[in-house]
């Protein structure tokens, strides 16, 4: 079963000719559409995230701000990053509905939960919004799970690295962040020696991937660097920042993925689940409207056992030798960090 937000209506949220846009999120609905799930679709009512919600991950006079500034008409929050009148109502319920999703995957213990929303999170810092973001939804959802005593892993396949996401659980134990992301781009974090705080050292992995990078190297990265440290955190809920921007038809990186790798990648995720029913994935990137049809069908697919139609996984890009000197650097900047902190 596939458990998904229903109210999907983002109208209000979108400044014209800006990439991050109303149709993304109508491409994204016709993938689900493609998968002919019938009665095994589930869309539960999203809400508007409570001020105690958000605080967990924002700071008061952020949401304060944000609020302030989309009430007295919005604009541009820096060179990126736009916000309209009704942006602050629809952060809420993007944020809400994360949360939605997470609780009925509880109730029901069983499904597969996909929060397909605008605008999206990984971007959205503490006290700042950016990169298209205006609130952390995926980290608002990690919050309410790690409240409720759970041990969350968080793994981010937006082309782009998650920085709001790892800043925000920098110093968190109960929360294993994993991101693949082209490096260098913007932001501009996400470097393999960021292992995490001294006080959750080895909770944030970090696998950049060269301009040009096929699914065959970010699998590898994923399987001998990040799988051993998801095996050793043994988290009991897996959460994904489902970005399809790695696609190579995506206007906006230098990735080379296909819908059939993102495929295997939902797949990969899945398998750190400890039970049915623990699985969610969140709508960041993905700015070519074909190709995120086809990556949220295949992934969804996958997760679900659909026959959905894929692209073939690639291979052979360039990046072997990036994931032997990213292993590499992991090792010597925990065993840097280890020293210091003793």
């Amino acid at each position: 079963m596939l458990i998904i937000n229903g109210g999907t209506d983002d109208a209000g949220h979108e400044d014209p000719g800006h990439p991050e846009r109303p149709e993304r999120l109508a491409a994204v609905m016709k993938g689900i559409e493609d998968l002919q799930l019938g009665d095994d679709l589930l869309a539960v009512a999203p809400y508007a995230a409570s001020r105690s919600e958000l605080a967990r991950v924002h700071e008061s006079t952020y949401l304060d701000q944000l609020g302030a500034f989309c009430f007295e008409g919005g604009g541009d929050l820096d060179e990126d990053t736009y916000a309209t009148y009704d942006s602050w109502a629809l952060a809420q319920h993007a944020a809400g509905a994360g949360l939605a999703v997470v609780k009925e995957l509880r109730i029901r213990g069983e499904g597969t939960g996909f929060v397909a929303v605008r605008p999206p999170g990984h971007h959205a810092l503490r006290d700042r919004a950016m990169g298209f973001c205006l609130l952390n939804n995926i980290a608002v959802a990690a919050a309410e799970l790690t409240s409720l005593g759970e041990r969350v892993l968080i793994i981010d396949w937006d082309v782009h690295h998650g920085n709001g996401t790892q800043a925000i659980f920098w110093n968190d134990p109960n929360v294993l962040y994993v991101s693949t992301h082209q490096w260098p781009l913007f932001p501009g974090s996400g470097a393999p020696y960021e292992v995490g705080g001294l006080e959750a050292l080895d909770t944030t992995v970090n696998l950049p991937m060269p301009p040009g990078a096929t699914g065959d190297v970010m699998r590898q990265a994923l399987e001998e660097t990040a799988a051993p440290v998801i095996d050793h955190f043994k988290p009991t809920w897996v959460l994904v920042s489902a970005g399809f921007d790695a696609h190579r038809a995506d206007p906006m990186a230098d990735l080379a993925l296909s819908s059939g790798d993102f495929a295997r990648l939902a797949t990969f995720a899945a398998s750190f689940a400890p039970r049915p029913g623990r699985v969610a994935l969140f709508l960041e990137g993905g700015y070519d409207l074909a190709a995120l049809r086809a990556s949220v069908s295949a992934s969804l697919g996958a997760l679900l056992g659909s026959s959905a139609t894929t692209e073939d996984p690639t291979n052979g890009g360039p990046g072997a030798d990036t994931v032997r000197t990213t292993r590499d650097a992991r090792q010597a900047a925990l065993r840097i960090a280890h020293d210091t902190s003793h």
